[in-house]
């Protein structure tokens, strides 16, 4: 799968070992940055991680940040995504199941590189369930996006 990963400064150190783990699993990643710990701003990585998906450069993001809230607010402004942030496997599995989640936030400052990476495996390895009532929720968010996007 191509996957684009960005972080800003606060996320820049785990942002080095999920590129690594990301490859190790055979994924295509793509990294906009941050490249230092230099001080840097979460919304610019969001935005690069947004287009890139909506582009259709990679099928899916991950964004790192020091709690990883505020780049998953950033990412949630963007048409087409649906960012959460999750520091546990069930819901990064299930955000990815259910509500088709296409960008995983993690907090740097929260989680170690261990359980980022079994966080990781679940939500690339999770596909979206297609069941009927994901469907109709998942089309009213949609619909949400598509009234505010006028």
């Amino acid at each position: 799968m191509k996957l684009v990963i960005g972080a800003d400064h606060g996320g820049f150190s785990l942002k080095k070992d999920v590129v690594v783990y990301a490859r190790s699993l055979k994924h295509t990643v793509i990294d906009v940055g941050s490249h230092s710990s230099d001080p840097s701003d979460y919304p610019d990585f969001a935005l690069a991680v947004a287009e890139t998906i909506t582009h259709r450069k990679a099928k899916r993001g991950i964004l790192i940040c020091g709690s990883g809230v505020g780049a998953c607010i950033a990412a949630n402004k963007f048409p087409g995504i649906r960012a959460s942030v999750c520091h546990d496997t069930f819901s990064a599995r299930q955000g990815v199941e259910d509500d088709d989640m296409n960008v995983l936030c993690l907090g740097a400052r929260v989680i170690g590189p261990q359980l980022a990476s079994e966080i990781i495996r679940a939500f690339l390895s999770a596909r979206f369930s297609n069941a009927a009532r994901h469907k109709r929720r998942l089309n009213k968010v949609l619909a949400i996006e598509k009234s505010f996007s006028k």
